[in-house]
């Protein structure tokens, strides 16, 4: 496998309260989740990531596809870290009896059903891989398809998204809403690729770093990577028809997702400016109040109109003035907790993909004597000689 930057591991999520090490055996992480095993800080190759959520059916079939997976071996040292999403049917039991004799394997257990996007940042922030790849535990997502996006993201990517160009998915109540939402997306995000939705994707670890998902926001994500410079692309991956187990997912996902993209709008065009936004919609309730202050002006003193008659466009006037006021007062105001952000988490405002630096001990005279540097300018008088 290529030489991949590493990335500091993390925490894993808060309410994961139990894990299950390489051998099987249970151990308690407590409430910060923090793993205690020998060797958890030491980097891996690979991390897969899995959240499940009551899929006690899929559970030895999906484990006996990773293990025939890893067998084959060819991209590294890998780890599996399934994050079980408070399931109330026998999807945690499952998952200790294939722990116990799976060294690849480690679960997180949640104290309840939180939602994929929970269960997915939590084993990202577990994760020690140098790639991390999430995936769906239904087997719908195929894992042998785990090496080809590795070998597309060592072209030169930092995300592979996968497109499940053969989805084997209901028409109406998934396939339609989800193109609509995917065309939605790429029109607002301007990332343009055709499937959002899917899970399987491949994420260089520094991608990920410091990334925090909330609501439905996990297929967000090369969003976020695009606005960090990652170079994205997308490749077909095979999809199959659930087998055992039920669909989580439902109509009521395309709203969500609706609000979630306004959330990620804001945040893309006016995270770093918000004065932009709250300052443009003050200064238009400036002209109008302005406007309609002029008009009344005009109405009551050279139109001689009755006072009584000028309530209504009073009122209004004076309402877009104090519409004003507050708009560019909530925009100041978020100037400054921007700014509190950024300095108490001593984060940049930019992102530098990479430092070139010139041959060490280079020095004018050598570089001019290689043809590297400009020629040295004549002397102006035999003295300078």
């Amino acid at each position: 496998m290529a030489n991949l930057p590493s990335s500091a591991p993390s925490a894993p999520e808060r309410d994961a309260i139990s894990d299950t090490n390489a051998a099987g055996a249970p151990s308690t992480t407590g409430e910060t989740g923090a793993p205690g095993a020998p060797g958890e800080t030491d980097a891996l190759d690979v991390s897969i990531v899995i959240p499940v959520y009551n899929e006690e059916a899929n559970v030895a079939p999906l484990c006996e596809r990773l293990a025939a997976l890893l067998a084959r071996g060819g991209f590294g040292s890998t780890e599996v870290i399934v994050v079980d999403d408070g399931s109330t049917d026998g999807t945690l039991e499952a998952l200790r009896t294939q722990a116990a004799r799976l060294p690849f394997l480690k679960v997180l257990a949640f104290r309840r059903n939180y939602g994929q996007t929970p269960a997915l940042s939590a084993g990202f922030d577990a994760a020690r891989g140098r790639v991390i790849i999430p995936m769906d535990g239904d087997l719908q997502n195929d894992p042998d398809d785990i090496p080809l996006l590795i070998a597309r993201l060592d072209e030169g990517f930092d995300v592979v998204s996968g497109w499940r160009k053969n989805r084997q998915d209901d028409m109406l109540k998934r396939k339609i809403p989800s193109m609509i939402a995917n065309k939605l997306i790429s029109w607002v995000t301007g990332v343009h690729l055709n499937d959002y939705g899917c899970t399987l994707k491949a994420y260089r670890a520094e991608v990920l770093k410091g990334v925090r998902l909330y609501g439905e926001m996990h297929r967000f994500i090369p969003v976020y990577a695009h606005w960090e410079g990652a170079r994205i692309t997308e490749m077909p991956v095979r999809h199959h028809p659930r087998t055992a187990g039920t669909s989580k997912y439902g109509i009521i996902r395309t709203f969500k997702v609706i609000l979630d993209l306004m959330t990620v709008k804001f945040l893309g065009d006016f995270a770093q400016k918000p004065i932009y936004l709250f300052g443009a919609f003050g200064l238009v309730s400036a002209l109008g109040a302005t406007v309609m202050g002029l008009k009344t002006l005009y109405e009551r003193m050279v139109l001689d109109i009755p006072g009584v008659m000028l309530i209504q466009p009073t009122l209004l006037t004076m309402l877009l003035i104090l519409s004003t006021v507050l708009f560019l007062s909530v925009g100041i105001l978020a100037e400054i907790l921007l700014r509190i952000f950024h300095e108490n988490r001593n984060q940049k405002t930019y992102r530098v993909r990479e430092v070139i630096q010139g041959a060490a001990g280079t020095t004018p005279a050598a570089a001019r004597n290689a043809g590297q540097g400009p020629p040295a300018a004549a002397p102006d008088s035999p003295a300078d000689a």
